[in-house]
């Protein structure tokens, strides 16, 4: 049986770099492509279709596909732009139907947002580089495991803004050191990461290179040394396979 995902386009990549990494959803089909060819005889049949939210479009019904991802976005969940105002409506939708729906940075906040939480600008400021992600004892128990007895993963991060306010209903499910709603679960259909699983180490480096007037010295410094550390973008996108084909 094929589980087919809808990827939710929140953005585009930056002219410089979208011609050599491609643009969010070849990310995110790319990773999750990967981490299912990596199971062997236990791959799972997976389709692909992306929907440009960020121009307004969207699948003729709601359950033209099995699950969503919502990719990440430079824009601000609070923006007052009218594809932002939609898809928060969209993700009501998605929210009363149960629909299987994963979000991703961007993602992860406008799901917050649409659902009664609440996003903001970081006291802290940028968050980037890898960073160790500790998960909870709730992602345990909904069965996200990490490999032996760690407590803790490191996902690739680029956001300003955080979810300051998980939306009612929500469990949280990890945190990192500057970011504690890092990863957010409602009931057995959302899943979200502030998170960036779907960067790889070339994308995250050249992106932080394009904008490292945005950032304070130091912060683009560590951020660039971080990049020297592993990342486990692999084991999210079992995680969100296996969440989205249940």
């Amino acid at each position: 049986m094929t589980t087919k995902i809808g990827i939710l386009r929140a953005d585009d990549v930056s002219p410089e770099l979208a011609s050599k990494y491609g643009e969010y959803p070849e990310m995110v089909e790319d990773l999750l492509v990967s981490a299912n060819l990596a199971r062997g005889a236990e791959a799972k049949s997976l389709e692909f279709t992306s929907y440009p939210v960020n121009r307004q479009q969207y699948p003729s019904h709601i359950d033209e596909v099995d699950g969503y991802i919502i990719t990440g976005s430079k824009s601000s969940v609070y923006d007052n732009e009218p594809w932002i105002a939609e898809l928060h409506h969209f993700i009501g939708a998605l929210h009363n139907s149960n629909k299987k729906t994963v979000g991703i940075c961007f993602g992860h906040q406008i799901i917050a947002s649409a659902l009664g939480g609440k996003v903001e600008k970081a006291d802290v400021g940028w968050g980037v580089g890898v960073k160790a992600t500790h998960l909870s004892q709730a992602a345990a128990d909904i069965g996200l495991q990490l490999n032996g007895s760690a407590r803790s993963l490191n996902l690739l991060y680029s956001h300003q803004d955080q979810v300051t306010v998980p939306a009612p209903g929500s469990t949280l499910l990890a945190s990192t050191d500057i970011c504690p709603v890092a990863m957010t679960a409602i009931g057995e259909h959302i899943l979200s990461f502030q998170g960036h699983p779907e960067f790889s180490h070339q994308y995250a480096q050249a992106l932080y290179r394009l904008r490292e007037k945005n950032y304070p010295p130091a912060t683009y410094k560590n951020a660039m040394i971080s990049l020297q550390e592993q990342e486990h973008g692999a084991l999210v996108a079992d995680w969100i396979i296996d969440f989205i084909s249940s």
